[in-house]
């Protein structure tokens, strides 16, 4: 069940799971619109990797971060998550 992951009511986890999920669109669009500028690929680096942060974040609200890892790292996604995690920590 969704509530048995947290303490926070349903309300409140499906606000900030909205919050995040806005907030990953947001920034993923203005890394996007920022590429074009001088220097806009480092912009667009740090904005991106935001806006994947945000999303990662916002759907650890609805399923809790403990279930979200195990489902991340099972044997089907294994590669895509081992990529995505490699590429956002190389920003760093």
């Amino acid at each position: 069940k969704v509530l048995d992951a947290s303490t926070l009511s349903f309300g409140t986890r499906v606000r900030w799971f909205a919050i995040c999920f806005v907030a990953g669109i947001v920034c993923s669009i203005l890394g996007t619109a920022l590429l074009w500028l001088p220097k806009g690929i480092k912009l667009f680096a740090v904005f991106y990797t935001l806006g994947n942060i945000a999303a990662l974040a916002s759907t650890c609200f609805l399923m809790g971060p403990l279930k979200q890892l195990k489902a991340m790292f099972e044997p089907k996604r294994l590669i895509a998550t081992v990529v995505m995690l490699v590429n956002i920590l190389s920003l760093l």
